[in-house]
């Protein structure tokens, strides 16, 4: 009888057309996933909860001040806090892709957080918080021209939501349309 030798175990090409697929594989994943734009989105979900709270503040604020908003100056988020309505003002986010950045010249920027007030020197309403968005599903909300996305909380509608303008505009008082 002839013993039959059973080879166990890969061939040396066997393993590196594996390896080869799994890099493959791996390669599709990681563009699928786009690290730079899960960070965007993560970091344009945290815009919208601090803006969201920023809002209630705002509101809140009005309620206990006889109708009248912060006034509109570089330390409204601090008066905010000092009014006891935030714990403290949301620290600033940064923009992880190139080109993007906080409020434009001209707006109350406090930590990158946009204020804008109807009647700035007394805080009469309606006011709006809003600060820029940057991740492309944020942006791809914008259909028709306008090129920059905005999270918006606006007293005058009384809410808050992605706001589209072309750059450089910023969101305005209850004439602007939400997209979310």
């Amino acid at each position: 009888m002839t013993a039959r030798l059973l080879k166990r175990g890969f061939t040396l090409v066997e393993l590196l057309v594996v390896i080869a697929i799994i890099g493959v594989l791996a390669v599709v994943v990681l563009v699928a996933i786009n690290p730079v734009q899960q960070l965007a989105r993560t970091r344009d979900a945290g815009r919208k909860s601090a803006i969201t709270q920023i809002g209630h503040a705002l509101e809140a604020y009005a309620t206990t001040h006889n109708g009248f908003y912060v006034v509109e100056n570089a330390t409204w988020g601090t008066s905010l806090v000092t009014a006891g309505e935030l714990s403290l003002v949301p620290g600033a986010i940064a923009y992880s892709i190139a080109g993007i950045s906080t409020c434009p010249a001209g707006n109350n920027n406090q930590n990158g957080w946009c204020y804008e007030a109807t009647t700035p020197a007394t805080g009469g309403g309606p006011v709006a918080a809003f600060t820029r968005l940057e991740s492309t599903s944020s942006i791809s909300l914008c259909t028709g021209g306008p090129d920059a996305a905005w999270f918006v909380w606006s007293t005058a509608d009384g809410r808050g939501g992605t706001v589209c303008t072309t750059l450089p505009a910023v969101p305005s008082f209850g004439t602007q349309t939400f997209v979310d």
